[in-house]
C-alpha cells in the first residue's frame, strides 16, 4: 500500500469538499474522475500535502501525507502550469532536482535521464516560454519523476496534449507503473481510463461512491440494465426468444442482422443467453457489451446517487 484515506472528510466553511473518503492506492495506474465540484481537487490537495483533513487521516507511505518525509515520496504534476517562465526546461528540470536535494554530477545525469525519459532531450534547451502544451507537460512529468518518488499524482496530464502526444504520455505512465510505482490521474477525458487505469475512483459530490477495476464497479449496478449488440442469422426469431427471459428488459433491431439487448442484471444473462444460442442453433456472429466504458459506468453511477 503506498497511500491511504482513512475517514477523511475536508471541509471549506460550511461547505463540505469531502465526506468520509475511505480509500487505498497501490502500485499501478488508478484513475480519478467526477463532475466539476465532486472533490477531486481536494482529494489531490489532502494526497500531496496542499491540504490537511478537518476529519481522518491521510498517509502516504506510512507518514502523514502534510510532513515533509511524506512529501519525499510524491512526484506531483499540477493541471495549472507554474514555471519560470525565462528558464529552459533543462534549467528548470535541474533545478527541481537540486531542491530535491540531488547535487552536482548526480543532479545533472539525474536530469538527462528524465529529459529523455520524457522525450525532450533534444528540445530541453529552449525557454519553457516557447513550449506547446504537450511539451510542457512533458516538463512537468519530467521534474515530478526527478527524484524517483514511490507515488505520482498527476491533475489533468491530458489536457491540450495533442493525439499523438496523449498517446506518447499514456505509454509513459504504462511504463511507469510497471516499474512498480503507484500513479493517480485526474481526467474528464474518460475514455483515455478505458486505455490506462487498472482501477477507477468514482467521486461525486464529496463521496467516493465507487471503486475498483471498471468490471467490478460495473458487477455493483444491478439496477441498471447493461447494453448488449449481437448478430446472428436470425435475429427476429432471437429476439422472439429473448423476449421470454425475465433477465431481458428491451429489444431493439439494429441493421439487418443485430439486435441491441437490454438486460438486467447481466451476470444472469449470459449463462441463460449460451445456453439458449446452443440449444436453438442460433449462428452468433458477434456478441458486442456497448456501454461498459468508464464514461458509461460514470453515467450509470451518477443516476444512481441522484435517485438512490
Amino acid at each position: 500500500m503506498v497511500a491511504e484515506f482513512t475517514g477523511v472528510s475536508k471541509f471549506y466553511g460550511p461547505v463540505m469538499a469531502l465526506n468520509d473518503v475511505t480509500l487505498r492506492l497501490e502500485p499501478g495506474i488508478t484513475g480519478l474522475v467526477g463532475p466539476n465540484g465532486a472533490g477531486k481537487s481536494t482529494l489531490i490537495r489532502l494526497l500531496t500535502g496542499q491540504l490537511r483533513p478537518a476529519l481522518g487521516r491521510v498517509q502516504v507511505c506510512g507518514r502523514e501525507a502534510w510532513r515533509a518525509t511524506a512529501k519525499a515520496h510524491i512526484g506531483y504534476c499540477a493541471d495549472a502550469d507554474a514555471f519560470y517562465e525565462e528558464m529552459s526546461g533543462r534549467q528548470f528540470v535541474l533545478l527541481m532536482a537540486r531542491l530535491h536535494g540531488l547535487h552536482g554530477r548526480i543532479a545533472r545525469e539525474r536530469t538527462e535521464e528524465m529529459l529523455d525519459e520524457v522525450g525532450m532531450t533534444d528540445r530541453a534547451d529552449r525557454p519553457l516560454a516557447g513550449y506547446s502544451k504537450g511539451m510542457r507537460q512533458r516538463i512537468k512529468l519530467a521534474q515530478a519523476l526527478i527524484h524517483d518518488p514511490d507515488l505520482l499524482v498527476l491533475d489533468e496530464p491530458l489536457n491540450g496534449v495533442d493525439p499523438l502526444g496523449r498517446i506518447e504520455l499514456l505509454e509513459q505512465l504504462q511504463r511507469i507503473a510497471a516499474r512498480g510505482k503507484a500513479v493517480l490521474v485526474s481526467s474528464h477525458i474518460l475514455d483515455e481510463m478505458d486505455r490506462l487505469a487498472e482501477r477507477v475512483l468514482f467521486l461525486f459530490r464529496g463521496r467516493l461512491i465507487a471503486s475498483g477495476t471498471l468490471a467490478e464497479v460495473r458487477d455493483m449496478l444491478a439496477d441498471h440494465p447493461l447494453k448488449v449488440c449481437v448478430a446472428c442469422n436470425a435475429p427476429r426469431a432471437l429476439a422472439a426468444r429473448l423476449a421470454t427471459l425475465p433477465t431481458v428488459h428491451a429489444i431493439e433491431m439494429q441493421g439487418d442482422d443485430s439486435l441491441v439487448v437490454q438486460v438486467r442484471p447481466p451476470k444472469d444473462f449470459f449463462p441463460v443467453f449460451s445456453e439458449l444460442a446452443c440449444q436453438d442453433d442460433f449462428e452468433i456472429m458477434r456478441l458486442e457489451i456497448l456501454d461498459a466504458s468508464t464514461e458509461a459506468v460514470f453515467d450509470y453511477l451518477m443516476h444512481a446517487s441522484r435517485h438512490g
